[in-house]
């Protein structure tokens, strides 16, 4: 299962449970953002801004969440890790996983995957999470993915520069597997 990317304006209403004229009049005033399928009269809307709208009016976002599984890419060069994370993550069926052990190969199915977050270690074989943060927020059609970098060996100067490169957050290791998956589900969930 994938996430719903866009959404008609009789989806939203489902998931809103509002009308769809309800809708169709938010739409057209500007409250609810998006956009209309050129050579016709059908409105679209884009996830991120039904998510936005479902927040400002207080209408409960776990409707929009049940729809999908977060697409985690666990890059990882320790067999023993990537199996850890493979092992909790695919218990709970709200999670898709794939794995990769180099950098070249987490840039080959980040394309391939679209996931919503890479959980990323800092020291790759080939090469190192800044380079492949960079990679990441280097291209806008990745924009949205949240990168989660996991390392030992990494001191404060180097976190800070991750962070410019674009990682969402940093959590050393040794790590708590519970604490690393409630902060995948809240980088994705904009917690």
């Amino acid at each position: 299962m994938r996430r719903k990317a866009v959404f008609t304006t009789g989806e939203a209403a489902e998931i809103c449970k509002l009308s769809q004229q309800t809708v169709i009049r938010c739409f057209d005033s500007g409250q609810l953002r998006g956009f209309r399928v050129p050579g016709s009269k059908f409105r679209r809307i884009p996830r991120a801004e039904l998510l936005a709208f479902m927040k400002v009016n207080g209408i409960p976002v776990e409707r929009l969440e049940k729809d999908y599984q977060i697409r985690v890419l666990i890059v990882d060069d320790d067999p023993a890790i990537v199996e850890l994370f493979v092992d909790t993550l695919k218990e709970d069926d709200l999670f898709e996983v794939a794995t990769a052990s180099t950098g070249y190969t987490a840039g080959v199915l980040t394309q391939q995957f679209e996931p919503d977050v890479v959980v990323l270690d800092y020291m790759l074989p080939d090469i190192n999470g800044n380079v492949v943060c960079r990679t990441i927020r280097e291209n806008p059609e990745l924009a949205h993915i949240k990168v989660l970098v996991i390392s030992g060996a990494v001191n404060p100067t180097e976190i800070e520069t991750l962070r410019a490169a674009g990682a969402d957050d940093f959590i050393k290791k040794p790590f708590n597997i519970e604490a690393v998956t409630r902060r995948i589900k809240e980088l994705v969930r904009g917690a």
